[in-house]
């Protein structure tokens, strides 16, 4: 799979562009087919890029309500919790489309009477429900990312073979090593059978996972070098973040 490195001025413009892409290519996408599945993304990036899309003018020429919205992971927190991405999602975006509640495809929260492993089942199981293709998963669109500054993606965090090999669609985290400790998330193999992965970062402070995942490093060290998307996979990254990426990665144009 070939990787390309989109670099932009600023954050602003990053989040910008991204949600530009995003807004376009749901639009093509619902030009050829009845319905996509978008997997969103937390962290100030990726709702940075939410709220840009809210924002953007050209917002409304796309039929939202024909898009299914999917998370990447979540934080084992009660529902509505100003923490969860879920929640985070619904006040950048989500509230202000036209959207049918079934396109919204929550994990489950820890007040909803289930523990982490029943949840996790419980969300596999949607998305088992939701399947066109033979891995028993929907086709995934589009994927977002965004990058710890130890090169995590979703909640799959370095030196854990235990995440990162994990089999099915959906893993539970516990003993994470930033808070809160238990989390849901997909694993690699779910990530890696979306069409487009797009992966946003920005910061000096991502420089470093970024540049040994490109250089090669393994999926242990810096699990974002394993991601990749059926179709593309593509980095949007800010100056700093990509102070250590391979000159020749770089492209001015998707």
């Amino acid at each position: 799979m070939t990787r390309r490195v989109l670099v932009h001025h600023d954050t602003d413009e990053l989040m910008r562009t991204v949600a530009g892409r995003v807004i376009r290519t749901t639009k093509r996408t619902l030009d050829s087919k009845g319905s996509m599945n978008i997997v969103l993304t937390g962290g100030s990036v990726g709702i940075g890029i939410l709220a840009a899309i809210a924002a953007a003018s050209d917002r409304a020429d796309v039929d939202w309500s024909r898009v299914h919205f999917w998370w990447g992971d979540e934080r084992w927190v009660p529902d509505g919790h100003a923490d969860r991405n879920e929640q985070q999602a619904r006040d950048a975006l989500l509230d202000a489309l036209d959207l049918p509640e079934g396109n919204i495809h929550p994990f489950p929260a820890s007040d909803q009477g289930l523990d982490l492993d029943a949840a996790a089942e419980r969300y596999a199981a949607e998305l088992a429900a939701a399947a066109t293709t033979d891995g028993g998963l929907p086709h995934f669109d589009i994927l977002l990312l965004g990058v710890g500054p130890d090169g995590h993606i979703a909640s799959l965090f370095p030196d854990r073979p235990d995440l990162v090999d994990a089999s099915g669609s959906v893993v539970a985290v516990r003993n994470s090593p930033k808070p809160p400790p238990e989390r849901l998330s997909l694993t690699l193999g779910a990530i890696n059978s979306a069409e487009r992965v797009w992966i946003a970062l920005a910061g000096a402070d991502k420089a470093s996972a970024l540049g040994l995942a490109l250089a090669g490093a393994g999926r242990y060290q810096v699990p974002v070098g394993a991601a990749e998307g059926r179709r593309k996979t593509v980095f949007f990254v800010d100056g700093q973040a990509a102070a250590e990426v391979p000159e020749e990665l770089i492209v001015s144009e998707y």
